[in-house]
């Protein structure tokens, strides 16, 4: 079993997150993010915009999964988990994570309306490399 360790590691050197959700009709919904901009022991932050429509179908229906993957020449891996994701509008949290650059996205800044954060908590995940997939439970991660 891969370690909490590996798997913090594994996905800071990722460029792409695949952001997974559920519309209201009960189908998945992928789409491709930038990584989280902080991870904190089992929960992962990410900006976004209010009103996005991945914001607005979290706020409908938490249930979520982010996907990490690399695809080099002779090697393959990927990390799914699998929680739930908050919408917050706290402004501690919405300052903490802020990037300069931020306000080519979220023109009013930080305090921007339409700037939120995207709080994802992971329950369990699976971890796939050299042709081997195996399930994991978070709190069995060491």
């Amino acid at each position: 079993m891969k370690t909490r360790e590996h798997i913090i590691e594994f996905i800071q050197k990722q460029k792409t997150a695949f952001v997974g959700s559920v519309d209201e009709d009960g189908f998945p919904n992928l789409k491709a993010m930038f990584t989280p901009r902080k991870i904190d022991g089992n929960s992962f932050y990410f900006s976004t915009n209010t009103s996005s429509l991945r914001s607005q179908q979290f706020i409908k229906n938490p249930k979520a999964c982010i996907y990490f993957y690399n695809r080099g020449r002779f090697k393959y891996e990927g990390i799914m988990l699998i929680g739930t994701m908050e919408v917050l509008q706290d402004d501690d949290i919405k300052q903490e994570i802020w990037c300069t650059g931020d306000t080519m996205y979220y023109k009013k800044g930080v305090t921007d309306p339409d700037y939120c954060v995207l709080k994802f908590t992971a329950i369990k995940g699976r971890h796939y490399c050299n042709l081997k997939t195996e399930s994991f439970q978070i709190e069995d991660l060491k």
